[in-house]
């Protein structure tokens, strides 16, 4: 028996049991945290996992089948032009639109893929973080200068986060690009151009399924929500007919899925991820049938799902348990953290870079809550630093991020986001 290791389980067993046998069970709110956690998983399954994740799990499916490695080294490998590499990174985001765990799979797929730790990261901050709708319902909601202040200081972070990712871990950097020089060419089965136009079909279902109604009155965004989706109905027939005639798939199996959406979205008008998710079903069983690259593209599909998926649910439970909905109380009260990003100390801007590091934020949510805190006393600095933190990072998105890079990878990015949340809220606190 090793005395020390024997000791040291002693030691944690005697202090777990005064945590529970002290601990204040009555003086807590845990009914409601529970409540709190659970409605924020029902919430996250309802809105986030049929029409944001499933459609972000096969394009990154697709990119670790139909893009060379090659091509993604060429672009975003280590080795690749800086300017073009992070530049291609850091305006992803106004494209994509999409939320801190939606990009997850994405990010998976081109890191995973060859792309070099700095424009993956960079990508991995900016595609939650600069979104055009976020950023222009900020300026008019929050004003135009926090909206400007927002937007520079996605794009800029993004840069500089993925410049020093790379150079602290500039060795794995190093052999990696060794170890990519000695690969071989991969065979090129299908023009370039098809590709794209199978990527961007995949990546309009994605935007235009999730696109978000504005708070604002009528005007371009409004009238594209209203039209989303007819919009989104087009670009899936078109897609359809890519898989048809590209991807060899029997036209009578798309025919019958698409016919079978069309019914259940006449049906149940008003729940659309009721004919969403039967389409989704429809292209799984299709594509799982596949002996070819298209029963490859499911199985990776599927990987994505399952390493994702588990992690993303712990999580958000969790995040839902400490902090509860936006407008609702976890554990945590919500008092307390009004209280705490009051004016513009440092330690005010710490803490809204933290909580906004830990928060889960669906598109534009964070817009309404800061409204609400700026209402309740935030400062304006610390409200520029939740907006840089919240919406790329969320602890369910930490996990994940984990499990693709490692926790070393891991713990600096983050804590690059937040250091970098909070210098730039209290300089803008000091400015305005």
């Amino acid at each position: 028996m090793e005395l020390r290791k024997e000791l040291g389980r002693l030691t944690l067993t005697i202090v777990t049991f005064l945590v529970f046998f002290y601990f204040p069970v009555e003086s807590l709110p845990f009914d409601n945290a529970v409540s709190e956690a659970l409605a924020l998983a029902r919430w996250y399954a309802r809105e986030h996992v049929i029409l944001c994740l499933v459609p972000a799990f096969f394009i990154a499916g697709a990119i670790a089948v139909f893009i060379s490695q090659a091509a993604v080294m060429k672009y975003l490998g280590a080795k690749a032009n800086k300017i073009l590499s992070y530049g291609v990174a850091s305006i992803s985001g106004s494209i994509l639109a999409v939320c801190s765990c939606t990009v997850l799979p994405l990010f998976a797929g081109i890191y995973r893929m060859g792309a070099g730790l700095g424009p993956a990261t960079a990508f991995l901050y900016a595609g939650p973080a600069i979104n055009v709708l976020a950023i222009i319902l900020t300026a008019r909601v929050l004003g135009l200068e926090l909206g400007i202040a927002r937007a520079a200081g996605a794009v800029i972070f993004s840069i500089v986060i993925g410049l020093i990712m790379h150079l602290i871990f500039i060795r794995e950097e190093t052999d990696k690009v060794k170890a990519q020089m000695v690969l071989p060419d991969s065979e090129v089965s299908r023009p370039l151009w098809k590709n794209i136009l199978y990527f961007a079909a995949m990546v309009a279902i994605l935007i235009f399924a999730n696109w978000g109604k504005p708070d604002t009155g009528p005007g371009f965004w409004a009238a594209v929500y209203a039209l989303k989706w007819y919009i989104t109905a087009l670009v899936s027939l078109f897609f359809g007919l890519i898989l048809i005639l590209w991807f060899n798939i029997k036209w009578s199996y798309i025919l019958a899925t698409a016919l079978a959406t069309m019914a259940l979205a006449l049906i149940f008008p008003h729940h659309p991820p009721i004919a969403f998710g039967v389409a989704v079903i429809g292209l799984s069983v299709i594509t799982a049938r596949g002996k070819d690259e298209t029963g490859e593209w499911f199985n990776q599909s599927w990987g994505f799902a399952r390493q994702i998926l588990p992690l993303l649910l712990a999580g958000v439970l969790v995040a839902g348990l400490l902090l509860g909905r936006p407008g609702h109380e976890g554990l945590i009260p919500s008092e307390w953290i009004s209280r705490a990003v009051g004016g513009n100390s440092f330690w005010a801007n710490l803490f809204a870079s933290v909580v906004g590091a830990v928060m889960y934020f669906a598109t534009l949510t964070e817009i309404p809550i800061l409204q609400g805190l700026i209402g309740a006393g935030m400062g304006k600095g610390p409200a520029l630093a939740l907006l840089l933190a919240g919406p790329a990072l969320s602890l369910p998105n930490m996990l994940v991020i984990k499990s693709i890079m490692g926790l070393r990878k891991t713990v600096v990015f983050v804590a690059l986001v937040i250091i970098m949340a909070c210098l730039s809220g209290y300089l803008y606190g000091l400015l305005f």
